[in-house]
């Protein structure tokens, strides 16, 4: 290929003595053809201008590889300022340039920064690059070289605007897209088109009513005007182009298309250095900087074209667009199957919070209609009761009256209700649901978009692991050489150990944060009593839940960003093959740690605080001085619904949308402060950026992992805890309609363009949300049964009320205490703090009083109401779990429609097929019926003319003969 398709030139002949000069040289004469073309050619350089088109304004951008290039003083670059070289410079420049080995072989034995001799490649006295900006220069042009070589056109421009980086620009022709649509088995539409069966009868007619009130929810694109007609698709093949509608050859495969066939070709590419190097090893190494594919275009207003970037922008970017369904099918033609996937499983998943949310805001209504109605709370809460509890920490605290735990007791109703056990057994139920729904979505999606038959291919080894394969194989024992085509367990080994030590230890350190948090309630709590301000008393436990919660939602989210960090480094100590491998493992150890990190405390309320106390004179330290944490008298179910829904609501405010806001536009501050691009503001407002160059400053796509892994996060939310907060579901919705459109307008705005990459599925990210839902149904359980005051009241109204009724709970559940039995020096400072001299104090639990045989021993009552709960959680988890089961059976996974449609497509294709060769077999008939008479023309004519020549030749023997 000559230097003419490198820059973008027409094909036009070259001079001999512009062959034997040096490309940095061609550039220069050419450079000046350029501007005589781009002079006489306006309407291409306007194509071109937005930086979307080479410089003939013909070709199209695939992609884009960036690069530091160093500039002079002038601020121009070595190639573009090589046209001030005088003619001596010049014709010492035609001479034969050194081939690229000898060069690197010169370079390599040369002392760096000792020689001052001008290097003759950069044709300027006195210049010369060191020798590892030497070695990537030579890197660069020998992987641009194979691209060439694999048929893709490059251009380069290192005249930006952007201070020290250069960009090569990346187009594929037609016959590379062609070959690589073959190789990757692209289905791409055919000409043939069906129009799908429309549902009949009644059920039609609800159907079409349904849509038309529907319709002002649908975006306005085009995706939902033809949703009634359908190409019929089948593997790209360059052997069967007349099946397929090439009427238009730039536009048959879309933008999303060729930079991914584009991406494929720089993977697949390597370059011969010291090891083999592809592209992500080229990156790593800093020979290129980054590599993206362009954005459409631009989505300001001022633009008057419309692409789909604009459109996406418009229609779901946009916070004014929140009711309206998403555009999945631009989504998916836009940025590919896989984030397709993942805003189609988002919506499904909002769209799925609704009911649930319903449901909890009538078991919410349902709490606070009964609230007055509650007997339990009403005896609490009376005035006339009069009874004295124990003191809730030694010494400092004072004996207290029940009554004053009246507002926390009428709080703890409206989420410890009877309603909570229907709504627990309905987000079972509603889980089932949510995973069975999905997987007939995600059936209907790979009909649509045409993968029905595609397979994961197995991909290309990460640039990582191919160092470390050749790391080993260059190592001193080369016997082994042939042996070490891949890392086997041993090379492994010290990575999975490390693994497991720090993975112990990262959830070691959460294990450390939450006792630490324990410790600060504890001792909160004494100072608090100390206070000589009565207000202050008086609100010890609600100031100590409330700081307590909001100290653990810092410190977790302050783990999440740590934890994130720490399982990548751990995969990349792993050195997993493949990019899949690397995906999964690197899923599989942040959801761990940040499961731990998110769930732990709240684990620790509703399982543990209040169960390990010990009793009154008999008490259980913590390090000999702190005292165990006891549950109010309303039960921890508040306290732990108050730690869930600050934990879930901080969570979501501040790390899911505050960081996902404000993070991409500070590092793309900092990009643009950086590349010195404040100094030029008044050159940019004249001058328009390429779109190349504006793409340099967004931030890169790092993945789906954070944004897969903050809903997973939030299901756990919604799912495992939901029997103490029934507002979860709500929360949770209201969240996900704005993080739609945040995620949405991050994707369009302040990212570049991914790769687009096909996938069927939302992969591991299925699996563990099926391990979720069947956790929920156990934690729900249990909090339902130990955490809760279902179980004891149902027992007592059911063995133990002498009227059936819920008179006399309260007391049945308190046991009694002779305060002379207290520990020495553990005793209330104050015993006179109610005014009267207290002898018997009461505590919440089932114990002998102390005038029995056995006295403070566990009564009988206790392991009755234990009996009931581990029954509940039995009969409970086996119940739910059985009717999950059945709803998984009854739905299928595939919908009948969706199955027609694929058998349909099946015939369709053969009859298309049947077609073609009854036509090829008509063409060869007639073609040969054609020749057969043409023969027989042929042969009629050479008898004639054999006729004729023997009536000639008798003719004149007669005329002789006479």
């Amino acid at each position: 290929m000559t230097e003419e398709a490198e820059v973008g030139a027409e094909p036009s002949p070259t001079s001999e003595t512009e062959q034997q000069a040096p490309h940095f040289l061609q550039d220069v004469i050419f450079h000046g053809k350029f501007k005589l073309l781009k002079a006489l050619t306006p309407e291409q350089n306007t194509h071109s201008r937005h930086g979307l088109f080479f410089q003939d304004g013909q070709r199209r951008v695939d992609y884009v590889l960036t690069y530091p290039v160093k500039k002079p003083a002038g601020g121009r670059s070595i190639r573009t300022s090589a046209h001030i070289l005088t003619e001596n410079a010049v014709a010492r420049s035609l001479r034969r340039v050194p081939k690229k080995s000898e060069r690197l072989k010169r370079l390599q034995t040369q002392k760096p920064k000792d020689s001052p001799t001008a290097d003759v490649e950069l044709g300027l006295h006195g210049e010369t690059l060191n020798s590892h900006e030497d070695h990537k220069m030579f890197k660069r042009e020998e992987f641009e070289g194979k691209l060439r070589e694999m048929g893709l056109e490059l251009e380069k421009d290192e005249d930006t605007k952007i201070s020290g980086v250069a960009f090569v620009k990346i187009h594929a022709p037609w016959n590379v897209l062609c070959r690589e649509a073959e190789l990757m088995k692209l289905k791409m539409p055919t000409k043939k088109v069906y129009e799908m069966k429309k549902s009949g009868g009644v059920m039609g007619k609800i159907k079409s009513l349904v849509s038309k009130v529907l319709d002002p929810l649908h975006p306005q694109v085009e995706e939902h005007q033809h949703k009634n007609f359908k190409r019929l698709s089948h593997a790209f093949s360059r052997e069967k182009q007349h099946l397929f509608d090439l009427s238009d050859k730039d536009y048959f495969f879309d933008s999303r298309t060729r930079s991914s066939m584009v991406y494929e070709i720089l993977k697949r590419t390597k370059c011969k250095a010291k090891y083999s190097m592809g592209i992500t090893s080229l990156l790593g190494s800093g020979v290129y900087t980054a590599a993206y594919p362009l954005h459409d275009g631009d989505i300001s207003e001022e633009t008057a074209e419309l692409n789909d970037r604009k459109l996406l922008y418009e229609e779901w970017a946009n916070y004014s667009v929140f009711y309206k369904y998403q555009p999945i099918g631009l989504v998916r033609k836009y940025f590919g199957e896989k984030i397709g996937l993942y805003f189609a499983w988002l919506g499904l998943y909002t769209q799925m919070l609704i009911p649930a949310s319903l449901v909890g805001v009538i078991v919410f209504l349902y709490g606070c209609a009964t609230v007055d109605d509650n007997i339990p709370s009403m005896e609490i809460c009376h005035p006339r009761n009069n009874i004295t509890m124990c003191p809730q920490c030694d010494g400092v605290c004072s004996y207290w009256k029940l009554s004053t735990a009246c507002g926390t007791a009428r709080a703890s109703h409206l989420f410890d209700n009877p309603a909570t056990v229907f709504f627990s057994i309905f987000m079972a139920l509603w889980a089932a649901m949510f995973m069975e729904h999905w997987k007939r979505r995600q059936m209907r999606l790979n009909h649509e978009w045409d993968l029905t038959g595609f397979e994961d291919e197995e991909d290309h080894p990460r640039a990582e692991y191919e160092f470390r394969v050749m790391k080993k194989s260059l190592s001193k024992d080369r016997k082994l050489k042939h042996k070490t085509e891949k890392l086997t367990c041993q090379d492994r080994l010290p990575a999975y150990m490390t693994n497991i030590v720090m993975m112990l230890l990262m959830i070691g350190v959460t294990f450390a944060i939450v006792f630490g948090v324990i410790l600060y309630r504890i001792s909160t709590k004494a100072a608090l009593h100390l206070s000589a301000n009565p207000t202050t008393r008086s609100h010890v436990q609600l100031t100590v839940k409330t700081t307590a919660a909001i100290i653990n939602l810092v410190v977790i989210l302050i783990l999440d960003e740590v934890y994130g960090a720490v399982a990548r480094w751990l995969t990349v100590l792993e050195v997993p093959k493949t990019d899949k491998s690397f995906e999964e493992r690197l899923i599989f150890k942040t959801f761990i740690l940040k499961f731990f990190n998110a769930f732990t405390p709240i684990i620790y309320i509703a399982f543990f605080r209040g169960r390990l106390v010990g009793r009154p004179g008999s008490y259980l330290y913590l390090l000999e001085s702190y005292r165990m944490e006891e549950c109010a008298h309303g039960g921890c179910l508040m306290e732990l619904c108050i730690q869930l829904s600050i934990t879930m609501l901080g969570k979501q405010l501040i790390q899911n949308n505050l960081f996902e806001i404000g993070i991409p536009k500070l590092k793309k501050l900092i990009r643009y402060i950086q590349s010195k691009q404040g100094a030029f503001q008044e050159e940019e407002r004249q001058k328009k950026m390429q779109r190349y160059e504006m793409d340099h400053f967004l931030e890169p796509f790092a993945g789906l992992t954070p944004e897969y892994m903050e809903m997973i996060i939030q299901f756990g939310f919604v799912t495992l805890f939901v029997a103490s907060f029934p507002l979860a579901p709500l929360f949770a919705l209201l969240n996900n309609i704005i993080e739609i459109r945040l995620d949405a307008k991050k994707f369009v705005t302040e990212l570049r363009r991914p790769v687009a990459a096909r996938a069927r599925d939302i992969g591991i990210w299925y699996n563990i949300l099926r391990g979720v839902a069947k956790v929920a149904v156990i934690i729900n359980a249990f909090v339902i049964s130990f955490t809760s005051d279902f179980i004891p009241r149902m027992v007592y109204q059911y063995m133990y009320s002498p009227d059936g009724s819920m008179h006399g709970f309260v007391n049945h559940t308190l046991s009694y205490f002779n305060v002379s039995h207290f520990q020495e020096g553990k005793e209330p400072s104050e015993p006179m703090h109610l005014g009267y001299p207290v002898e018997i104090c009461r505590y919440k639990d089932y114990r002998e009083p102390p005038w029995s045989v056995t006295p403070y021993e566990i009564s009988k009552e206790f392991w009755a109401v234990l009996a009931v709960r581990l029954a509940f959680v039995i009969v409970f988890q086996n119940v739910v779990m059985l009717m999950s089961d059945i709803v998984d059976w009854l739905i299928p996974d595939i919908p009948k429609d969706i199955s027609l449609r694929i058998h349909k497509e099946k015939i369709l294709l053969v009859d298309l097929f049947m077609k073609e060769e009854q036509g090829k077999v008509r063409n060869l008939e007639s073609r040969a019926s054609i020749r057969v008479k043409e023969n027989c023309s042929r042969s009629n004519n050479n008898n004639n003319s054999t006729s004729a020549h023997q009536r000639s030749g008798l003719h004149n023997n007669s005329t002789k003969s006479l």
